[in-house]
């Protein structure tokens, strides 16, 4: 038994710890085996709230066998010859201790706070209050746009028409016309630019509008689009002197 007593100084463990009242908690937690036995207790107190001397001790090895009961606060943890990887397992004595009645795992037994909708409603700076506000202030534009926005601007562009975007005198080829379920409401047209300043190859949002080479794609309100004789680009062409 004296041969367990000689500790080095600097040697430490590394224990998984359970509590008896708490099924959720385990946590590794190095100790040092100089500590004596009451020290690690404060130690555990700080981590799960059982008081100290509420508090029982239980070793186990990684097998899961019982080695021994921690049950003299005055010897050094060293004593009882823990090893990395062992089981520290804590008895709450306390019946009326924090972690009884299973209250910190299931919060279902903790009662809840309730008020009523009007009284809720006469207090003030409450967040139903301040959304109501930011809604007066800032309503959503997509909410007063019409399902026939700018369907008017369309009756002159049709999917094959040669066009210009605006803004940049963007050119391409008109893909699609008429209202996008993933997009705001009205009409849109869908654009092929001649080269890619788009942003996407006719997917938008997960729909396919049109086909075309990635990042070719553009979606526009009809009024930045001008429809007429505009032939694609010649990059080589030279601008005159």
């Amino acid at each position: 038994m004296a041969n367990k007593l000689q500790i080095q100084g600097n040697e430490s463990v590394l224990l998984r710890v359970t509590h008896s009242n708490i099924k959720s908690f385990s946590a590794d937690v190095r100790f040092s085996l100089q500590m004596t036995v009451e020290a690690v207790k404060e130690k555990l107190w700080r981590k799960c709230g059982t008081s100290v001397d509420s508090m029982c001790l239980e070793l186990y090895d990684d097998s899961g066998a019982k080695v021994s009961d921690l049950s003299d606060n005055t010897r050094p943890l060293g004593f009882y010859s823990p090893q990395d990887g062992f089981r520290l397992h804590i008895i709450d004595l306390d019946p009326s201790s924090v972690t009884s009645g299973g209250w910190l795992e299931d919060t279902s037994l903790v009662e809840k706070y309730k008020i009523s909708d009007e009284a809720y409603d006469k207090l003030d700076g409450t967040f139903r209050k301040f959304k109501e506000k930011i809604g007066h202030q800032h309503p959503n534009p997509e909410s007063k746009i019409p399902d026939n926005y700018m369907e008017d601007l369309c009756a002159n562009i049709k999917v094959g028409d040669r066009c210009q975007v605006e803004p940049g005198e963007k050119r391409g080829v008109v893909k699609f016309v008429g209202r996008a379920e993933t997009l705001a409401p009205g009409f849109w047209v869908g654009i092929q630019y001649d080269e890619p300043l788009g942003k996407h190859d006719g997917m938008v949002k997960g729909k396919r509008y049109f086909d075309c080479p990635p990042l070719c794609g553009g979606m526009v309100r009809p009024d930045k689009v001008k429809v007429g004789d505009f032939p694609e680009r010649d990059p080589f062409e030279e601008d005159e002197i």
